[in-house]
């Protein structure tokens, strides 16, 4: 396929890329930023690899770059809630739009976007008011910052899109922290990140859960499908079940699930079941 990927040049954009250049994939990369040195150099067949800077803020300018592309993951976005008053939101909630927009004006049926897991209350967030662990998909939504509500907002954007144009396929994808390995995610005090769970993604595993949301032909999901992509494990060297009882002991345990061992507290199974995708770190 020929796919479009927006915000290229980021930790798990540029990963993306090499992925589906190793794939077979032809590429082409969108983002703001300058180039990185790990695509400056890329060894290539001509064609196979184009890189664009542009504003995806602009309508045109995404609509322009996407012709002729047959698949898009769109990883372009602000990271951060930023100021924690506009730019975030606004800048997240237009690009998301933009591209699901142009993406169906030009008959592109098949979406990657990057949501996050702090759709649910996590690290930015004044309250942490959740229903049980592990937390999965049906757990709901209350963000009160800019950055977790933009990734809520582009996920009904999502919904939307699939309604008016029941031919495309999104797949929102609930990222974790991305890190290049494990160790990247550890710190010697649990405490300093009880409020984002432990949770992280290695930037590969994260590359794999994008491609097969837009290789799929299992037939096993369609429309818009959120999936949270983490490991399967947690950050930490302190047991899970020791992790809930000294910090969210009182948030219950879902039935039929367990913290055993090192075991994440974000469900993933949505994910293996529809995608065939499972966390792998590297040897």
């Amino acid at each position: 396929m020929k796919i479009a990927v927006t915000g290229c040049n980021g930790s798990v954009g540029t990963r993306v890329v090499l992925a589906a250049l190793a794939q077979g994939h032809t590429v082409v990369g969108i983002d703001s930023a300058p180039v990185p040195d790990a695509l400056t150099h890329l060894d290539v067949d001509a064609g196979r690899l184009a890189l664009h800077r542009a504003d995806l803020r602009e309508y045109d300018a995404g609509l322009r770059l996407l012709e002729g592309c047959d698949a898009v993951v769109h990883l372009a976005a602000m990271r951060t809630p930023g100021d924690y008053v506009v730019a975030a939101h606004n800048t997240n909630v237009v690009m998301s739009w933009n591209i699901l927009r142009a993406a169906a004006e030009l008959g592109i049926n098949r979406i990657a976007l990057a949501s996050s897991v702090n759709v649910i209350p996590l690290v930015w967030t004044e309250r942490k008011d959740f229903e049980y662990f592990p937390l999965d998909e049906d757990h709901p939504c209350r963000p009160d910052e800019p950055y977790g509500l933009s990734k809520v907002i582009g996920e009904l954007q999502a919904d939307t899109i699939v309604r008016r144009y029941p031919s495309m396929r999104v797949a929102s994808l609930r990222l974790s922290w991305s890190v290049r390995r494990r160790e990247d995610a550890l710190r010697d005090d649990p405490e300093q990140r009880k409020n984002d769970l432990w949770g992280y993604v290695q930037e590969d595993a994260a590359a794999d859960a994008f491609l097969l949301a837009l290789t799929d032909e299992s037939g096993r999901w369609s429309g818009h499908e959120r999936f949270f992509i983490t490991a399967q494990d947690v950050a930490s060297e302190v047991a899970s079940r020791e992790l809930w009882e000294r910090y969210w002991k009182d948030v219950p345990i879902k039935e039929g699930k367990d913290l055993s061992g090192h075991k994440g507290f974000f469900d993933c199974s949505r994910a293996e079941r529809l995608l065939g995708w499972t966390h792998r770190n590297p040897a």
